[in-house]
């Protein structure tokens, strides 16, 4: 029984949402790093092979999906010390921790150092909206890439409308304006949605626009979750104050009347003919 008492003690004293908003975070940011950093890779293949042939016209975005890729390892680094912190904060910061050290006392660093992270993982979140909807552009390149493909499909029976079905990859930036082909039509646009690096890649930029909106989602629970502990904290200190004046005025009471309190009221007719 007494292991059963220490075991339930224990388990009282997990953060269950600081847990789960950091499995949150560790869970969206490996897929979001592991699965944007791999699509890039395959992004620079299918242009090298179907959409450029001078490598002039590519280099500049060799050299941009080279930078994003050293991003991604910082990003990941700085996630994962982050969420660590999180954590430890969210243990700090839990009631029955609290308990441990007595009656829901805290210092005033130790405010501070809550208040602060509070307003650091809301404005992390702030950026990471950023970070959310720029991982949407990709996914909506290879989106209509695939409804022209499949029109394409469609339309095989006559193939001159088909040859007028074309994905420009300098629309979207991705190419300089005078990059030869710089453009996919008609059959080899249907060929190269056929490809398994196609495919591979746009589930692997769905995967990574995933997991960055599961990263915000659990940096948006981290902090709600970081400022109700914040506020009960306080009013649990509010209320053992109370508590403690309460006593207080109990006790002072009790010297001035000799120690004994009696009641300011007088006595009823059934306590007057009570035997003694």
């Amino acid at each position: 029984m007494g292991c059963y008492d220490c075991c339930m003690r224990c388990l009282g004293r997990v953060p269950y949402c600081s847990l789960a908003a950091t499995l949150l975070c560790f869970s969206g940011i490996a897929l979001f790093c592991g699965c944007g950093h791999q699509a890039l890779t395959e992004t620079e293949r299918l242009i090298e092979t179907y959409f450029a042939r001078n490598q002039k016209d590519y280099d500049t975005l060799v050299y941009i999906i080279e930078y994003f890729q050293y991003f991604i390892y910082g990003l990941a680094s700085f996630f994962f010390l982050y969420c660590i912190i999180l954590l430890a904060e969210g243990f700090y910061t839990t009631s029955a921790a609290k308990q441990t050290f007595g009656e829901f006392r805290s210092t005033m660093c130790g405010r501070c150092l809550s208040s602060s992270f509070i307003v650091m993982t809301y404005l992390l979140a702030a950026l990471w909206m950023l970070v959310f909807a720029f991982s949407a552009l990709p996914v909506y390149f290879f989106y209509n890439m695939d409804a022209t493909c499949h029109t394409i499909d469609v339309l095989t029976e006559t193939p001159t409308s088909i040859n007028q079905l074309c994905v420009d990859a300098r629309q979207f930036g991705l190419l300089p304006r005078d990059a030869v082909p710089g453009k996919a039509c008609g059959m080899t646009l249907s060929t190269v949605c056929k490809t398994r690096e196609y495919r591979m890649t746009y589930d692997l930029y769905i995967a990574a626009f995933a997991g960055a909106g599961i990263t915000l989602l659990s940096l948006v629970h981290c902090s709600l979750n970081l400022a109700v502990n914040q506020v009960f904290l306080r009013s649990m200190k509010h209320r053992a104050k109370e508590e403690s004046r309460g006593y207080d005025l109990y006790g002072r009471l009790q010297r001035d009347r000799g120690g004994t309190l009696c009641s300011p009221y007088p006595p009823t007719s059934s306590e007057t003919l009570q035997p003694r």
